[in-house]
């Protein structure tokens, strides 16, 4: 990922474990995005947090020090995750134990998913996409992308927005 474009970006938690679901580790996602917009690191133009993954529309604005927000972001919310896990549950996290010298445990997978998106009609494609994730019928986490808490769908079709953090995309393009 470079500085200054726009991608559609996906993380995925290791071994697709739903740890998302926890209230606390959602929590983590939305405080990490609107700290990172805030010191003007990043633009958030669309989301939605699944119980084991999630997709962002997203533009690095700046380096947060000297890496990209994207990866300041998988390692503060990973740090965060593991404190999480220590209080509430320690047979969760056993599941995101690695046998890696330099650390004890993981929940990210490796090689996110960035897809730059170079047209409007890909951006408004990607934001479709996100926005109905919730209601395809693998998940069945909401009837109407609008009624779903955790994305961006409110923001474009409600003119809500709940997070503080997001941009739209049409006055990015």
């Amino acid at each position: 990922m470079e500085l200054d474009r726009i991608y559609f970006y996906t993380a995925t938690i290791n071994q697709w474990i739903p740890l998302l679901k926890q209230e606390e580790c959602k929590k983590t996602i939305l405080s990490s995005l609107k700290y990172l917009t805030q010191k003007g690191c990043l633009k958030i133009y669309g989301f939605v947090v699944m119980p084991n993954h999630i997709h962002l529309i997203l533009e690095a604005i700046a380096l947060n020090g000297k890496e990209m927000p994207h990866t300041s972001f998988l390692k503060f919310t990973g740090h965060s995750f593991l404190k999480i896990l220590r209080k509430i549950s320690v047979d969760e996290l056993v599941k995101f134990q690695v046998d890696d010298p330099n650390k004890l445990y993981e929940f990210w997978q490796k090689g996110s998913f960035a897809y730059e998106i170079f047209s409007p009609t890909i951006a408004f494609q990607k934001l479709n996409y996100i926005h109905n994730n919730p209601c395809q019928k693998k998940w069945m986490l909401a009837d109407e992308p609008s009624s779903y808490s955790l994305s961006s769908c409110s923001f474009y079709e409600c003119d809500v927005d709940n997070f503080g953090f997001l941009t739209r995309i049409e006055d990015r393009l």
